[in-house]
């Protein structure tokens, strides 16, 4: 059963770019959503989600990664130029990856957060900074694993 990716970018050719390196990762993309309406009526069948903090209504986007992860158990891979601004919602995430992006970079980071178990200590992934797991974090929030 191939993981159903929500990708949650403003930027249309940005969100095509990514939507055909999760296709082409063998992932399914469920919906491209560019505000958090759009991402949160998206969210129900979806596993994981990349997600952009800056959208069309505004830096929402460590928010929605919160949202997305509480209240669906979706695991959550922000995809931004500006980490620094992710603050505290990195507890609802399994990381970052850091534009501009590679496409390996996207793929490798999928397959992570497709996993039963990520592991995070380990992951090398050129691009991906993981924010390693701690209590009350991401991963003891209800996941659809």
């Amino acid at each position: 059963m191939s993981k159903k990716v929500l990708i949650v970018e403003d930027e249309i050719f940005v969100a095509l770019e990514i939507e055909h390196i999760v296709e082409d990762a063998g992932f399914t993309v469920g919906a491209i959503a560019a505000d958090r309406q759009a991402a949160l009526d998206a969210a129900g069948d979806c596993d994981i989600a990349l997600v952009d903090l800056n959208l069309r209504d505004g830096p929402t986007g460590p928010g929605i990664g919160v949202e997305l992860a509480s209240q669906f158990g979706i695991r959550v891979i922000y995809v931004t130029a500006n980490p620094a601004q992710i603050g505290a919602a990195s507890v609802a995430a399994l990381g970052v990856i850091t534009k501009p992006f590679r496409a390996h970079s996207i793929t490798e980071t999928l397959h992570l957060a497709a996993a039963e178990h990520p592991l995070l200590e380990a992951a090398e992934i050129v691009g991906f900074t993981p924010f390693l797991p701690s209590p009350g974090s991401w991963n003891s929030l209800e996941s659809r694993g």
